[in-house]
């Protein structure tokens, strides 16, 4: 028979079951990534990717070609225009040395980048570890992270560039003849460097050189004047970090011959794309880039007159 407390004691029941449905609905979206640090081995090395976020970026405007081109191949990778684009870069651990390859852009792109330091410490490290700092070039996503409050994030390390770039970016007199935005490069680039400078720990490059056991310096030129790429190898193993010489992985491996507006000269750049891209596919090592896709490792394979990205299986360092 049903009593009036069995009846009770089931609505109670329908009381908490809904009440816990209606509980779970209403949780708000959570809204954010897991700490945006990849780590891998490399030989001996180990590379950490550190991810400062994303841009978006009308890729459809800034690349030099016929926007529907562009659309049309962002389109065949599900993307399109806008562009949310990745900022990356690559902290290297030698065994000997700590060093960080590009430093993301701080404050200096607005609010989606500037967690290269935050992902930087989830990652296990402390700024003061740093012992050298390597700038692909000196544009403001790459640098931004190195200062904060014209004080030096990374207090103990050398930071190391083009002196083509040094000369270029840090002069007062290019500063002054510059116009519009043309300045924000110059005035993010003093801002991010000249405290290292006024310390003594800024080291121009002056040619392709290794500058600790195990990483080289290579001048490209063409994206900026003093452009480097970073080849970094331990036990056979080989690891290019190719910087600004691509901007767009659904276009720029398929078709490596489409400059961008950002480049000083896209003549050379091409130039220099299309021969990394050569490179990479004959001697089968990998590539990094802090535009592409987070975690911007993997490899390029030749696919008729250009070129596929394919990117690292994820795996656990070992």
């Amino acid at each position: 028979m049903i009593t009036t407390t069995t009846l009770t004691r089931t609505a109670a029941v329908l009381a908490v079951a809904m009440a816990s449905t209606m509980a779970q609905a209403a949780a708000p979206m959570a809204k954010f990534q897991a700490p945006g640090f990849y780590r891998t081995t490399l030989g001996d090395f180990e590379i950490t990717v550190l991810n400062d976020g994303t841009i978006d970026l009308p890729v459809d405007k800034l690349l030099k070609q016929p926007p529907a081109k562009t659309n049309a191949a962002l389109a065949r990778s599900f993307e399109k225009s806008p562009l949310e684009t990745s900022i990356n870069a690559f902290l290297i651990n030698t065994g000997n040395k700590l060093v960080l390859i590009d430093a993301g852009a701080a404050s200096l792109f607005g609010p989606t980048a500037g967690k290269m330091l935050a992902n930087f410490k989830a990652s296990g490290y402390k700024p003061e570890q740093v012992d050298e700092i390597y700038i692909s070039h000196m544009h403001g996503d790459h640098v931004g992270g190195l200062a904060a409050n014209e004080q030096r994030v990374f207090p103990n390390a050398i930071v190391r560039a083009g002196k083509l770039d040094a000369d270029f970016y840090l002069s007062q007199s290019n500063l002054d003849k510059a116009t519009g935005e043309e300045k924000e490069d110059f005035q993010g680039a003093m801002m991010s460097l000249n405290p290292y400078v006024k310390a003594g720990k800024f080291q121009p490059i002056v040619a392709n050189s290794e500058l600790v056991p195990g990483i080289k310096s290579y001048f490209n030129g063409g994206h900026t004047p003093g452009h480097i790429t970073y080849v970094v190898e331990s036990k056979g193993q080989k690891l290019a970090l190719l910087g600004d010489l691509l901007h767009v992985q659904a276009v720029q491996f398929e078709t490596p011959g489409v400059g961008v507006t950002f480049d000083t000269d896209s003549k050379i750049a091409i130039a220099e794309r299309k021969e990394a891209f050569a490179a990479a596919a004959k001697g089968g090592y990998l590539i990094g880039a802090p535009h592409l896709s987070f975690p911007a490792l993997g490899h390029v394979r030749v696919n008729g007159k250009g070129y596929d990205f394919v990117p690292v299986n994820y795996a656990l360092p070992r």
